[in-house]
């Protein structure tokens, strides 16, 4: 049990983010990891042009990583934005644009899971209105997730950080979940459980961890407080990972953390080396 115990990948949206994108994946492989995810990279755009999606394709590919996680596009991020789904007009007309874009990247590099963020509130419309066009968008995506054999991922973010986000509960994101299930027929939107983004909004983590095990898709992790890498902060997230495998969880534990002041490949020295290749 314990670290060497898990399969992690490494976000390369926020670590290693002191080098190019296409140098990322690289410098993942020096490190140790085999596996890798990206939030959207190309936050100007849902549909960048088909040579940059084939650069992309190759580094991946020249470095010998997996891309185990992609986010569909969701606006500004990192920046104000926590998605377009839910955000009516061009934004969600930007999310639509983007599912095949996405889905297509994904089948081309074997990446099988896809994050869809929600998307902020927007101040003078109808909550229900967002909602009922979330799951439109959501459905769909979880159709083309589908037609490359993916799951759809499904994220509660935390209030203090995101406060116009609507999913700031294990339980909100469930609902959502369902709701996508339900409509589609398909049951493969699953719950996306970032420990620290939980933590953060005051969740009962073991209890989480026991109710959702069997609803989640990916994990990801960072300590708190300070989004710091594991042993900087006060969660005891080795023993939280040891729940998620008794309860039945045997997928993959996403790195999302902040590395600090020292270059990210100098931020893994809680996890031995030996433990750092994903099967």
């Amino acid at each position: 049990m314990g670290y060497p115990d898990q399969r992690f990948d490494v976000n390369l949206s926020i670590l290693f983010t002191e080098l190019p994108l296409l140098e990322r994946p690289a410098a993942a492989a020096a490190a140790g990891f085999t596996a890798v995810e990206l939030w959207w990279p190309w936050i100007e755009t849902p549909t960048p042009p088909q040579a940059e999606l084939d650069a992309l394709k190759e580094a991946l590919d020249d470095a010998g990583t997996q891309l185990v996680g992609l986010n569909f596009y969701a606006g500004q991020l990192p920046g104000p934005d926590r998605g377009a789904l839910s955000v009516p007009g061009t934004e969600s007309d930007r999310f639509r644009a983007n599912i095949e874009v996405a889905a297509d990247f994904a089948a081309s590099v074997g990446c099988t899971a896809l994050n869809a963020l929600y998307g902020n509130r927007v101040e003078g419309v109808d909550p229900q209105v967002q909602d009922a066009l979330a799951l439109e968008n959501l459905a769909l995506a979880a159709r083309a997730a589908d037609r490359i054999g993916a799951t759809l991922l499904v994220e509660t973010l935390n209030k203090p950080e995101s406060p116009l986000y609507p999913l700031v509960s294990a339980p909100a994101a469930i609902e959502v979940v369902d709701k996508v299930n339900a409509a589609t027929g398909l049951g493969n939107a699953t719950f996306l459980l970032d420990l620290y983004h939980l933590s953060m909004n005051g969740e009962d983590l073991s209890q989480v961890i026991k109710a959702y095990a069997a609803k989640t898709g990916h994990v990801q992790i960072a300590d708190n407080p300070g989004r710091g890498a594991p042993g900087t902060g006060d969660l005891p997230l080795e023993r939280l990972l040891d729940e998620l495998k008794d309860a039945g969880y045997t997928g993959r534990v996403g790195l999302e953390y902040k590395p600090g002041d020292r270059p990210s490949a100098e931020s893994f020295d809680w996890l031995p080396a030996s433990a750092r290749a994903a099967g």
